[in-house]
């Protein structure tokens, strides 16, 4: 347990320490945010602001930190070191700076952030790609949910029952204001999800179970031998860096009053969720040391640790909260894949006709997605691989063009965005060509091409920003 302990404790003091610091960069004041001067009562709507930091902290979270966090603890210790650097140096620092600055632009979504920075290609490539992450991000988080509220319901309520129920939710959630449902339920929903890891986290250090300990080395213990980089990068997520963050701060950045708020909502927000992350990561350690491996299911995992350890009501809110989470991420995907959209079309969302527009093709592309992932019998393993590397793309993206932000306006402090662009640009490169899903190349090709490829384009970054200073000069 000490070498949880540490970790844990690093997370809390990145949170003051490091988090402190990207604030003094970014430099938040006083204006007038979007929340106020756009108030138009759909999706720019002043609220309190711990019920952003509620809102956001579960929008962000959906099943990432738990049961990528779980798949991520098959790879053994080295799954600590990467939620706690990752959340600290990477995750955190991307959520807030992209939050931020979308406030600062007038709560643009994520693409118009792309183009700014980037430039026009940008702009339209991301549209379409954010786009297709979101209604993928939709999907994936139907049929989880769906199957575990069929195992704690009458048999007549089938796992597609629960998909028709969620989906009709996803409809509603998505065209109403964002007050209505998302501000006035999703606190509460966030809390069940926060009891949930509160109670994994006292059991832990109440049973006090033999984890593997730093000090002993930090072995690959992937029962398939996958290696650690670049599989468990990817497979955990949300809990250290993800780029389907960047996609949901803008929602809240149209809600937040004053941007001192800012680091509290966004960077807290990432350091909560890691948190989160590497409790999961513990418990599933232990639990694949005391079960072995054969029941490595995620969701079979959560079931028997929060059945086990907080007893059956305790074990049904935690379910709960693990069933809360990933719905209330699905749909405010949607939500912003509405707004991208609109954005792209030039269409007003403030009445409900022109949000029916955008809406409709979205939920029939979603349920193309699900209905295919229903069918298909490793559908739903392959929509969720092609997520995963399409949310871990999209960071890499953002880190860039929040690189070329930091080196116009804060000089040398680009660095808190380059390095994690530069580590992560390496670990979706090397991952798209050595995964199953990608070219499945041999493994050391693999990753002197993927650095080669972080490297270049490293180097291109330089010299395009160069020539543009020099330019302006």
């Amino acid at each position: 347990m000490i070498s949880f302990t540490v970790a844990l404790c690093l997370l809390v003091a990145g949170y003051f320490l490091y988090g402190k610091l990207v604030e003094r960069v970014f430099a938040p004041d006083n204006r007038t945010t979007p929340a106020t001067s756009l108030n138009d009562g759909v999706d720019y709507v002043p609220m309190k602001p711990w019920r952003i930091f509620m809102i956001q902290f579960l929008n962000i979270a959906g099943l990432g930190p738990i049961f990528g966090a779980i798949m991520g603890a098959k790879f053994g210790l080295a799954s600590y070191f990467w939620i706690v650097f990752g959340c600290i140096f990477g995750g955190a620092v991307h959520d807030y700076f992209s939050g931020m600055l979308s406030m600062r632009n007038e709560g643009c979504n994520l693409p118009e952030l792309h183009g700014k920075f980037l430039g026009e290609p940008f702009r339209q490539f991301s549209r379409l790609f954010t786009a297709l992450l979101l209604l993928l991000t939709a999907a994936v988080f139907v049929s989880g949910p769906a199957g575990l509220l069929s195992e704690m319901t009458p048999d007549y309520m089938t796992t597609i029952f629960w998909i028709v129920v969620i989906f009709i939710y996803y409809m509603v959630a998505t065209m109403l204001p964002v007050d209505k449902v998302i501000g006035r339920f999703y606190p509460l929903f966030a809390v069940a999800l926060l009891f949930m890891a509160a109670g994994v986290l006292v059991m832990l250090y109440v049973r006090h179970p033999q984890l593997p300990e730093v000090f002993d080395g930090v072995p690959n213990t992937h029962p398939k031998g996958l290696a650690v980089f670049p599989m468990m990068f990817i497979s955990i997520a949300c809990g250290a860096i993800s780029g389907f963050h960047a996609t949901q701060s803008p929602l809240m950045a149209r809600c937040i009053t004053n941007e001192h708020q800012g680091r509290w909502i966004f960077y807290g927000a990432m350091v909560t969720e890691g948190v989160v992350a590497l409790v999961w990561a513990a418990a599933a350690i232990y639990f694949f040391r005391e079960y072995g491996y054969e029941e490595s299911n995620a969701a079979v995992v959560v079931k028997a640790i929060t059945s086990d350890w907080l007893g059956s009501i305790g074990g049904i809110l935690a379910i709960l909260g693990v069933v809360a989470a990933p719905i209330t991420s699905g749909d405010t995907a949607l939500r912003s894949a509405r707004l991208i959209i609109a954005d792209m079309l030039h269409v007003g969302q403030t009445r409900i006709g022109k949000r029916l527009l955008i809406s409709v093709p979205l939920f029939l592309l979603t349920l193309g997605f699900l209905v295919y992932s229903l069918h298909d019998k490793d559908g739903f393993n392959i929509i969720w691989r092609y997520f995963a590397c399409a949310n871990q793309s999209l960071a890499v993206l953002t880190l860039w063009a929040l690189s070329v932000y930091l080196l116009r306006h804060k000089g040398w402090w680009h660095l808190m965005t380059l390095i994690p662009a530069v580590f992560m640009t390496a670990v979706c490169g090397t991952y798209i060509l050595y995964a199953p899903e990608g070219f499945s190349l041999p493994y050391q090709p693999s990753v002197v091409a993927g650095v080669s490829v972080a490297l270049v384009v490293t180097g291109l970054f330089y010299w395009i920003m160069r020539k543009k200073i020099i330019t302006h000069i």
